[in-house]
């Protein structure tokens, strides 16, 4: 099992090996907003968990393994995302999503992606949630019942 850093950097690793050619640390390093130290020592952890080919100053490689864990990851990703959207919430999708997509099990993330798929097939429920949920039972200031 993957640490929530090892999850990002493969994540990332798997984005960037979509749409580019030769994939940088420095790149993990920006998007992530990490150290290069950081990026080399998950790397590596990630080579040796054959997850990626990984050696300095080379291009990476996402073997196999790599490939199918990431898309995992991407696709958790998207769907956190949506459900964050799908909800009605305030906040910022990217970080939110980042904060659930490593505590919550594999049977949670299948739940949550088909509350989104039941949203996306039926607008019109949707919408009724949209409506029902503009009012709150929570009271921010003082988060408690009302």
């Amino acid at each position: 099992m993957l640490s929530p850093s090892l999850e990002d950097y493969l994540e990332e690793v798997y984005r960037l090996s979509l749409k580019e050619k030769d994939i940088r640390n420095k790149d993990i390093a920006d998007t992530l907003n990490v150290s290069m130290p950081s990026v080399v020592k998950g790397l590596k952890k990630l080579k040796e968990l054959n997850y990626i080919k990984y050696e300095p100053y080379e291009k990476i490689e996402v073997l196999e393994k790599g490939e199918r864990k990431g898309k995992f990851l991407v696709e958790r990703n998207r769907i956190l995302r949506e459900f964050v959207d799908i909800i009605g919430s305030s906040c910022d999708e990217k970080a939110e999503a980042e904060a659930m997509e490593h505590y919550l099990c594999i049977d949670t993330i299948r739940s949550i992606e088909k509350l989104v798929s039941f949203f996306m097939t039926y607008p019109e429920i949707r919408e009724k949630f949209n409506i029902y949920n503009v009012s709150s039972i929570l009271d921010e200031d003082d988060l408690e019942y009302r």
